[in-house]
């Protein structure tokens, strides 16, 4: 045998046997000094995760980046299949199967949760924060807290709120700069009781619509108009069919990134902590993806409408809103105690 292939030869069994002498178990999903996994030696899952747009968009962002997470923690042995656009069902249906168990998960609307936990339409009332710092101390809070307990004790349990971003208006019959201008458009809305309020209270008749049919409305004009954050508006094309933009923020939009409650319990420790750790990463890629396309969005649109009205009369706006309307849909104890906690904030 030559020198350097005994030398190799030598190496290799070296390795082997420093391998083969550990006799203590791996710990998994443990890492060493350097941040390195030592190795995933749990069940093996195959996940799947809902959601109602397309990939290229900020519940794609968030479910690749769980995906990536998830899956290099576990080496492979958990592996997360994304099902974007509906493709499972419209928002409400994919909340069902995500309920029963037929889906593992789901990334689905703080308004489509208030169908389940009427609570969680509070943050989406029109107008109850004004910027996306108040909005992530509210969700990350204990108000946010509490909202995961009601949805624990319906069936699901958030693994983290992931942002979406603030809602702007658009339609095709005239520029909107105060609630006046709203009387005679036809607004799409989900089938979300508060949504259906505000803008029946904005003077505006109220058209109930699913996400994928919502471009064929518009252009259809089943729906005049419609309100949707920037990156959605122009990752639907929904510009391609409306004339006017009107930035209002009245909505914040978030979005609740859920699991079937009693797959999450059934797991053990160590993968529930895995399955954390790529939520807590799917939350922090939406919220820097959604600040970023806020202001990209608008540069983006700014020669696809006939008129952008940037500086509509937001008191009016507000003035037209009377938060005693959602006491039914919200409770008005946790509806008061929200408002109060924001206002502590500052």
């Amino acid at each position: 045998m030559k020198k350097g292939s005994f030398v190799l030869v030598v190496a290799i069994l070296a390795l082997l046997l420093t391998a083969c002498g550990d006799d203590e178990p791996e710990t998994n999903g443990a890492t060493d000094g350097n941040g390195e996994g030592e190795g995933y030696t749990g069940e093996s899952y195959q996940w799947s995760i809902g959601y109602n747009t397309p990939e290229d968009s900020v519940r794609g962002e968030a479910a690749r980046a769980f995906k990536d997470v998830v899956e290099s923690q576990t080496d492979g042995a958990v592996t997360i299949e994304m099902h974007e656009g509906e493709t499972l069902g419209t928002e409400p249906e994919m909340l069902e199967q995500v309920n029963s168990g037929a889906l593992d998960m789901q990334l689905v609307g703080g308004g489509g949760m208030q169908n389940i936990v009427p609570e969680y339409a509070t943050l989406a009332l029109p107008f109850m924060v004004e910027d996306f710092d108040e909005a992530y101390a509210v969700l990350d809070g204990e108000i946010g807290d509490e909202l995961k307990d009601m949805a624990r004790e319906s069936g699901f349990e958030v693994l983290a709120h992931t942002d979406l971003g603030f809602a702007q208006i658009t339609n095709n019959v005239k520029p909107v700069s105060s609630p006046e201008d709203m009387e005679g458009i036809t607004i799409r809305s989900p089938d979300e009781p508060s949504s259906i309020s505000t803008f029946e209270q904005l003077g505006a008749n109220v058209t109930t619509l699913a996400f994928t049919e919502l471009y064929m409305g518009l252009q259809q004009g089943t729906a005049d108009g419609q309100f949707n954050p920037l990156d959605a508006i122009y990752e639907n094309n929904f510009h391609e069919v409306q004339d006017y933009l009107t930035l209002t923020n009245h909505f914040y939009y978030h979005v609740n990134f859920i699991m079937n409650a009693d797959l999450f319990e059934s797991l053990d420790s160590e993968l529930q902590e895995i399955v954390l750790e790529g939520a807590e990463a799917a939350r922090d890629v939406s919220r820097e993806y959604t600040q970023e396309m806020e202001v990209e969005m608008l540069d983006t649109l700014e020669d696809e409408f006939v008129e952008i009205e940037e500086s509509p009369d937001l008191d009016a706006f507000r003035d037209a809103i009377d938060y005693s309307e959602f006491y039914d849909i919200v409770g008005e104890d946790f509806l008061n105690r929200t408002q109060d906690y924001i206002e502590n904030l500052n």
